[in-house]
This record gives C-alpha cells, structure tokens and sequence, in this order.
C-alpha cells in the first residue's frame, strides 16, 4: 500500500483542519435543551439566511433532519412524491417517480398525481433532491426548481428540499442556495459534507414551526446538550470553506477526464463533486475492485453491480486526484 490513503469514498470522510479545532474548543456553550446553546443559535440563525427560510434547527444528522421536514409537510397516511432514486428512497422513505437522468421534472410530478379516492392515500408532498446523490451528483437549476415548486403549489402539495449537497448545487448553477430553496418549505442542509464538518445538519423552515420542530426533533432522539461545540465547526466552515467548493468540482472534472478513454472503466461526467466510474469487464466487481484499489492507495464506494462512486472534497487537491486516477488505471490494466 502506498504511504498516503486518497479516501474517495465519501466527501463525509474529511477531518477538521487545525482552526476548525480551534474554533469548537473556543466556542461559547450552553444546554441547548434547557435553554439554548449561544453558538448553536447562531449557526441557526446564519444558515437560515442563507437559505431565505425564516428559522433553521441544528441536527446530529441529516437523515433526522430530512425525517422532522417531512413530519412538518405531511399529514400521518398521506403519500409523498419524489425521484425514485432519491437517498430518502433508499435509506429513509416513500413513493418514488422514475425519471431518465436522476431530475425531476413538473411533467413527470404532474403525471404521478391522481383523483382522491377512499382507497389510496393522499398526496401531500413532494420532496427534491438537490445535488441527486445517486445521479452522481446532479444538479436541479433555478428553472427546474421553479417548474417543481409550480406543480407542487398548483396541486397543494407541500415541498421539502433534501439538500445534503445543496452548497454544491449552488455553486455548480451559479446561484445562492436561497435561490434553490424558493418555493420549499422545510430544507435540508448537511455541514458534514461539503463543508467539511465532523458532524451535522441543519433544518430551515419559518418561524412559527420552530417549536413544532423542536418536538419532533426531541422525539427523534437529537436533543442535544453543549452543541455549540459542533455548532461553532460550522460557523468555520461557512467562513473557510464554503467559498472553495468549486475547487472540488474542478478536481471531479479533472479526476473523470483522466479515467476517460479507459478500455475497463467508463467515468461520468460530473456537475458537481461525484464521479461514478463503471466496471466495464464482466470480471470486475465493485467489491473486488475496491479490495484491489484501498490495497493500492485509492479508496472508492461500491455503489451497485457495476458502478464505484468517487467524490473530491477538501482532503483532497489536485495533485491527489490525478495519483488516484493513474492508481486505477494501473491496477486495473
């Protein structure tokens, strides 16, 4: 194995830099349960601005997060509607919508509605995914977004924004993230993703569902005490690191390119900070393949019977990125 890992696998796998350190052993604290945490209100109150929402609620995770914004836009036994790949299909929920390329359109939301009948559920809400994870990280513009949201609104169903990788998303469309939440009305952003966080997410939604979202959150299990601690890494990374996703997005392009032309892989073409690399030789397993590659110095995720999943982040550079293409390339020749 070569001295230095290039752990592709996730962009969750990045460690705090010596001044996010800083800034959780720094930060101010308090019981954010019994009465509020001071740097946790604040990363709240930041990413609710960012957002356009009029409020936000800190999560452990983004799963629970993604879990009170439902509970917030649903009524208990009706339906929701998203893309049938979504990571809410796979890892959490629902009714999905099968699309040809991981985007939602109006048409296909228009076409998934149907008549009330005593013998169906209701639909009461539809859920985007923005950057789509499985799509290898594609991205829904403002102009998608709009014709969603229309759909939505014209059938009176509520929208919820999975925005795990909604930063990415923004920057790719060359838009602020409250631009690509207008019109939904709880979202989701991860700060353990892009932004390089240990651990975290957060929840928009206006004011008066706040202490709805409280209760939820509670009952969740994701009442947490001195937050500020996790709370002040993500005041630091919208400071530090939000401003440099795009060089993610470029490594992505460069680590595709290099992997292209290959007669065993066929890499795609990334928006953002995914790259999904399919197994072209019926002898390639991702399992296999993915032993054979960590055991080289390049790890990579499984994701199907044919296809690995790489993303850049910012434990990553450059001169990473093309090692790691040239690693696959040569262990696979």
């Amino acid at each position: 194995m070569t001295s230095t890992l290039i752990d592709l696998r996730s962009d969750t796998v990045t460690k705090p830099s010596p001044g996010m350190r800083r800034a959780m052993a720094d930060a101010e604290v308090g019981d954010d349960v019994l009465d509020g945490d001071p740097t946790t209100r604040r990363l709240e109150e930041r990413i609710a601005e960012l957002l356009g929402t009029g409020d936000a609620l800190f999560f452990p995770s983004g799963t629970q997060a993604n879990q009170t914004g439902i509970a917030l836009v649903t009524e208990p036994g009706t339906e929701l509607l998203l893309e049938a790949n979504a990571h809410l299909v796979h890892s959490e929920m629902i009714r999905p919508i099968t699309t040809p390329d991981g985007l939602l359109t109006a048409d296909l939301v228009r076409g998934a509605l149907r008549a009330p009948s005593p013998h169906v559920p209701r639909i009461t809400a539809l859920v985007i995914e923005n950057t789509n994870n499985t799509a290898g990280g594609r991205v829904l513009d403002a102009a998608g977004v709009d014709g969603l949201t229309r759909a939505a609104r014209d059938a009176g169903l509520a929208v919820h924004l999975d925005g795990a990788r909604l930063w990415n998303a923004a920057v790719a469309a060359g838009v602020t993230p409250a631009r690509l939440a207008q019109g939904a009305a709880t979202v989701m952003v991860s700060i353990s993703k892009g932004l390089g966080c240990p651990v975290g997410s957060c929840l928009g939604f206006k004011k008066e569902w706040r202490a709805r979202a409280w209760e939820i959150r509670r009952r969740l299990g994701g009442g947490m005490r001195q937050s500020g601690i996790l709370a002040a890494a993500g005041l630091y990374a919208l400071d530090h690191n939000l401003a440099r996703i795009s060089e993610d997005h470029t490594n992505a392009r460069r680590f595709a390119e290099l992997l292209s032309g290959s007669p065993v892989v066929r890499p795609s073409d990334p928006q953002t900070n995914i790259v999904m690399v399919d197994l072209l030789r019926s002898s390639d397993t991702p399992e296999s393949v993915s032993q054979r590659l960590t055991q080289a110095g390049v790890r990579l995720a499984p994701w199907g019977p044919r296809r690995l999943r790489a993303v850049t982040h910012l434990d990553v550079s450059r001169a990473d990125v093309e090692r790691a293409a040239r690693i696959i390339l040569e262990t696979l020749r």
